[in-house]
């Protein structure tokens, strides 16, 4: 640091120096003096024209008589007397005269010869300057070649801690499954008396936004101790031994200044699998990862480093960085359930302005799929939304408006809509809530809006009644001919034809008919057996192709099946809406004038009363099967749930929501 300081200060004085130089030359040119020979000097002497002339060192400054505003410069030689040579031409030196001359004498400037000197050096001086700055950026340039194998993980203290246990809610096993990292850390002799060993490497695994990071940074700040981060990406370069050159240096300097944490973020871009790359080649991304697995279990193993990583892609990960002694434990967290976002909820709006009305468990119960990110966002939307319409404390509309617009986006008043699609619009959606109303074992919908959010025209939002993680065939059926709902209705409105507005619909119907065929031996024809054999490229991370374990005859006859599944569907959304078409249009004359309806005033049209009815008494759940015969029947056969969609969605991993225009998921 000193040395770098004096190399800068060096570099300012030269340009300081060159600044005067320059200034005091340009002083110096520009007074009122001119130049003469020494012969016209003792010419003008001689003729009387002298005033005064004053000697220094080697230099005359003359004033003249005709122009005493104005001096002259000249110069003598070195063995040169000025008074001789004047009185050698008869000039009068001193006294009264008229032509008597008075001569000073001067002693010579002692920095005079040498700002002279400098101003003829000024050009070399400036070389010399460029030369150095060259110099030096050459220098920067190497040392940051030297410097690109280092690693570029952010170290964080310990002594501050900004996020602790406290911060994260919903995820209570994992929190209890890393305060053993925690307790090892501020306690290592209280397992090393029993000869325990804590995990080296803790995975955890989860979909995008349910807190990974945001746990690691709070083991962190539990244990006091340093915490460096950094992401898989940031290893590879396109330089082959640069990934490696970095791990070796992140765990030289954990050791450093261990005991301590390492959190690896989206290990997967690193740590895939070995051997999968396209044409088997020993590519840089291989030998970072064999440098990790040589640094957290190879021959040095007496360190307090804990490596934290986080990935969503655990199925693509190498095995040998699984294994117990590298990552020993994986902690799952997944999305939370309803108490656990109610916890998440609490911890997002702990210091906000809320109105009398907000209930807490009650948007918990709306938000299912929802993570921790999307509850985060969703608080921060409803502030955003409150402090748009002035208001000093938050409501219990802005949260509604801000889960829609999560989850469908943000209104689109903008977009002109007609009247007869505004009203197919109102048809479509009603179709949907009457039927998935109607049907005993599918959702309950909670709101419709004909107001154009995002890419939907309206979307039907419906509200489980409990967290459900398990789905049955007949649940799978009845959500079928909830989605067949629109189609039927928009049928109905426009004497059997149908508008592009269903095309989101037919495709989501028929994914989940296919693969109650296919994936969940849900067909009563062909059996309890999966058809099918997915590949994937680990190296691409994704699905490329099916491969057909079945015969042609078995592939007809998967499509019969599928086909009869949307049909029956159809049908029996169908013969739904026919018999309770005053419902349907009593419900669209609703959403024409007043384009959104929930709640209760929803849940009282669909029974046939008005708004202002008390709804209708709820119907007693059948009795729970008992004997064996009555569990083995096809309907009540458990199935695992789909699994696409997106939080908030319909149909996904919490089936609540409904909307047009999305896309439908890959199956």
């Amino acid at each position: 640091m000193s040395s770098r300081w004096l190399r800068n200060s060096f570099i300012y004085l030269l340009i300081l120096v060159a600044v005067i130089a320059i200034v005091l030359a340009f002083l110096r040119n520009g007074s009122s003096t001119k130049s003469m020979t020494f012969s016209d000097v003792v010419a003008s002497a001689r003729s009387g024209d002298v005033k005064s002339i004053e000697i220094s060192g080697k230099s005359l400054t003359v004033v003249k008589k005709s122009d005493p505003d104005t001096k002259f410069k000249s110069r003598i030689g070195d063995n040169t007397d000025v008074e001789q040579v004047l009185q050698d031409n008869n000039v009068q030196i001193g006294g009264s005269g008229d032509n008597a001359i008075d001569i000073k004498y001067k002693e010579p400037a002692a920095f005079g010869n040498w700002i002279g000197l400098l101003i003829n050096f000024l050009p070399l001086l400036a070389i010399g300057a460029l030369l150095i700055f060259m110099m030096r950026q050459a220098q920067g340039s190497n040392s940051q070649a030297m410097n690109f194998g280092k690693s570029r993980a952010r170290m964080f203290t310990g002594n501050k801690p900004t996020v602790t246990f406290q911060d994260v809610a919903g995820v209570d096993e994992a929190k209890e499954e890393l305060a053993e990292v925690v307790e090892f850390l501020k306690y290592p002799e209280k397992f090393a008396s029993l000869g325990a060993r804590i995990p080296r490497g803790v995975l955890l695994v989860g979909p995008p936004g349910t807190g990974k990071t945001l746990l690691s940074r709070a083991v962190a700040g539990e244990a006091g101790v340093p915490f460096f981060s950094i992401s898989g990406s940031e290893f590879v370069e396109m330089f082959v031994g640069v990934g490696a050159s970095r791990v070796r240096d992140l765990f030289d300097q954990a050791k450093r200044n261990s005991p301590c944490i390492v959190f690896v973020d989206e290990i997967d871009a690193v740590g895939r699998q070995r051997g999968a790359g396209l044409g088997g080649s020993h590519d840089e991304r291989e030998q970072t990862l064999n440098q990790i697995l040589v640094e957290m279990d190879g021959f040095d193993t007496n360190t307090n480093v804990i490596v934290i990583a986080a990935t969503n892609r655990p199925d693509i990960l190498d095995p040998a960085l699984l294994r117990p002694g590298r990552f020993d434990r994986q902690v799952i967290l997944d999305r939370p359930d309803s108490r656990g976002r109610q916890m998440i909820l609490e911890v997002h709006t702990k210091g906000k302005p809320f109105e009398k009305d907000v209930e807490l468990s009650t948007l918990a119960k709306q938000t299912p799929g929802f993570s921790g990110a999307d509850l985060a966002n969703l608080v921060n939307e409803a502030a955003i939304l409150a402090a748009r319409r002035n208001k000093k404390k938050i409501s219990m509309n802005e949260f509604n408006e801000a889960v829609d617009r999560v989850i469908a986006g943000p209104e689109r008043k903008s977009r002109v809509i007609t009247p007869k699609e505004k009203k197919i619009i109102a048809y479509h959606e009603a179709g949907h809530a009457l039927v998935g109303h109607l049907l005993p074992n599918a959702d309950p919908p909670y709101k419709i809006s004909i107001v154009s959010r995002g890419m939907a025209g309206g979307f039907t939002r419906f509200l489980p009644e409990e967290d459900r993680h398990l789905m049955a065939r007949s649940q799978f059926k009845d959500m079928l001919a909830t989605s067949l709902g629109g189609l039927v209705a928009e049928e109905l409105v426009l004497d059997g034809e149908s508008t592009t507005g269903p095309s989101d619909d037919l495709n989501r119907a028929t994914n989940i008919a296919r693969n109650m065929v296919t994936q969940w031996g849900m067909s009563e024809r062909l059996g309890p057996r999966t058809f099918g054999h997915k590949q994937e490229l680990v190296f691409l991370g994704r699905e490329i192709g099916e491969q057909r374990n079945y015969s042609e005859k078995v592939a007809e006859e998967i499509d019969e099946e599928v086909r009869r599944l949307v049909d029956h569907a159809y049908q029996t959304a169908r013969s739904i809406v026919l018999e309770n078409r005053d419902r349907l249009e009593k419900l669209v004359g609703i959403l024409l004038d007043e384009e959104t309806i929930e709640g209760d005033d929803l849940r009282r049209v669909l029974d046939g009363l008005d708004k202002d009815e008390p709804p209708a008494a709820p119907e007693e759940p059948p009795p729970a099967p008992s004997t064996p015969e009555e569990l083995r029947q096809p309907d009540d056969t458990p199935a695992p749930r789909p699994d696409f969609g997106k939080p908030g969605l319909a149909w996904g991993s919490q089936s609540n929501i409904m909307l047009d225009g999305e896309r439908p998921p890959q199956a």
